[in-house]
């Protein structure tokens, strides 16, 4: 049977003084009020805060586990050694500061709390602090996978067995491999790097088949000309069609992670 959750509902209510060891747990504020407040020790667990103004206050040591926050302004907040477990966020401008003093120690509640701001700044239109969300949110994500197929702590172990931790290897594995490449999306240094490696590799082939392996100046002349080879120009060589065809996928998937990087930065915007 379901039983009602006893939600308290507080509209338009204003914090005047310092708020220590309080408990508020399972409340809707809408367009609650404070500024220059300090919280210490306050349980906020499965709140929701809608249109909320707490703005240029302190809480410590607060608990927001399983909090909504919701169009709400906490400009100049600061958070300090509060638990933010299952915590989301819509609409709501907060100081990037959060993600370094408010995250969870755990990667996979670490990596939900940094997707969570991530896609609330990209609905702020806030480049910046999404960019920033985004790199904590992909190093949470490596480090989730990577412990989900190799760590003996007991979450990973009671929730990936037997084949569901083979599979969570290979993801790991392609992770790993897409962050290579050109970072998941998310650096244009990576794919130019692996562009430079691709073209190194396509020297040395042209060295191997049509050239002198001993003479420097024939590995320098096919890395002048690997540019044009990756590009599909004409060079006056007539190389198999493998060779080609592999090159012309290739010239395909970095062509397309490039645009790919391009239209996310400009959608940030």
């Amino acid at each position: 049977m379901l039983e009602d959750s006893q939600r308290e509902t507080l509209e338009d209510k204003m914090f005047k003084v310092e708020k220590v060891g309080s408990g508020y747990p399972n409340t809707l504020f809408v367009r609650l009020v404070a500024k220059s407040i300090v919280f210490t020790n306050v349980d906020f667990k499965y709140c929701i805060f809608d249109a909320a103004y707490l703005r240029n206050c302190t809480f410590k040591s607060c608990d927001f586990t399983g909090c909504r926050f919701i169009n709400s302004n906490l400009v100049g907040s600061a958070f300090n050694g509060c638990r933010f477990d299952y915590a989301t966020f819509e609409k709501t401008q907060i100081d990037t500061d959060v993600l370094e003093s408010g995250c969870p120690s755990p990667e996979n509640l670490r990596l939900k709390f940094a997707r969570s701001l991530r896609t609330n700044y990209q609905q702020l239109g806030d480049a910046k602090a999404a960019n920033k969300a985004i790199g904590i949110e992909l190093i949470a994500t490596e480090e989730h996978l990577y412990k989900a197929w190799v760590s003996k702590e007991s979450y990973y172990r009671n929730k990936y067995k037997g084949f569901s931790r083979v599979s969570m290897f290979f993801e790991w594995l392609e992770f790993k491999i897409l962050d290579f490449i050109w970072g998941n999306g998310e650096s244009a240094y990576k794919l130019f790097r692996a562009l430079f490696i691709v073209l190194m590799l396509i020297s040395i082939y042209d060295v191997n088949y049509y050239g002198d392996l001993n003479l420097v100046s024939d590995y320098w002349h096919s890395f002048l000309k690997s540019p044009q080879i990756l590009l599909g120009i004409n060079v006056g060589t007539s190389y198999s069609g493998v060779f080609m065809a592999s090159v012309f996928a290739v010239r395909l998937v970095m062509f397309g992670f490039f645009m790919s990087i391009l239209i996310k930065r400009f959608n940030r915007r």
